[in-house]
């Protein structure tokens, strides 16, 4: 197959964006925060290999504990990991929340940093996180949050061949103008949990497999083969023991 020149990819990236819109015009973060920035970040910063629904159930009673920045900077450690205990890497995280909020306490006055430089000096915040807090917080759009479901899709796609996230996300940036930026996130998470599932992709009611070059070629984990050959024990093979007593 001759090799995709970068006009026809982005004539794709675009008519990928385009079908995304129409069936996910209304994305949004699924991440409950309350319209507080601060919150909104340790909800991203909890959602690293943990699903959005896992830190929703964590993080009513995280702000009910420690309902300031100033609350959770001075929290006791162990605390925090006990209402963090639900959801994976819960002791790293519950160390990074922690000195997340001294910084922003101590260096921002209590306020989320509004740029891309401060806000990935945070503990536990990566540009990932970052993106989105920039976006979902204060409208401000600095590029595209690559998360485990938007670098799946951006490979499958043909878009990405990159294993890290922030060169996907550079790959990304150059097949899309700006204002395409902001919506992918949302709508490709909402993609990924509904149609391109990582372990069972429904390549068969995809709108996107006619752009798609992966398209009923992904692969879907199958189930565990039986063992075959003999059991151990048969009644065609007699045990050690039994052969012993004759």
């Amino acid at each position: 197959m001759p090799r995709e020149s970068i006009a026809s990819k982005r004539t794709r990236a675009i008519e990928v964006a385009n079908r995304m819109e129409e069936h996910y015009p209304a994305a949004e973060c699924a991440l409950t925060y309350w319209g507080d920035p601060f919150k909104l970040t340790v909800a991203v910063l909890l959602s690293a290999q943990t699903t959005d629904a896992s830190v929703n159930k964590v993080t009513p009673t995280l702000w009910e504990r420690f309902p300031t920045v100033a609350d959770l900077a001075s929290a006791d450690l162990g605390e925090v990991e006990d209402i963090l205990r639900f959801i994976g890497l819960y002791r790293s995280k519950a160390k990074n929340c922690i000195a997340c909020a001294q910084m922003v306490l101590s260096e921002y006055g209590g306020e989320v940093p509004r740029t891309m430089d401060e806000l990935v000096r945070l503990p536990g915040v990566g540009r990932k996180t970052a993106n989105i807090v920039l976006n979902e917080a204060f409208g401000i759009v600095e590029g595209i949050a690559v998360d485990t479901h938007v670098h799946r899709i951006a490979r499958l796609l043909k878009f990405s061949n990159q294993a890290e996230a922030l060169k996907c996300e550079q790959d990304l940036l150059k097949l899309y103008p700006r204002e395409y930026w902001k919506p992918v996130n949302h709508q490709w998470i909402l993609f990924g949990r509904e149609i391109c599932i990582a372990r069972r992709p429904k390549c068969d009611r995809c709108f996107l497999a006619d752009l798609c070059p992966s398209a009923g070629k992904a692969t879907v984990t199958s189930k565990p083969k039986p063992k075959t050959g003999a059991p151990r024990t048969s009644k065609t093979a007699p045990s050690a023991r039994a052969r012993t007593r004759k």
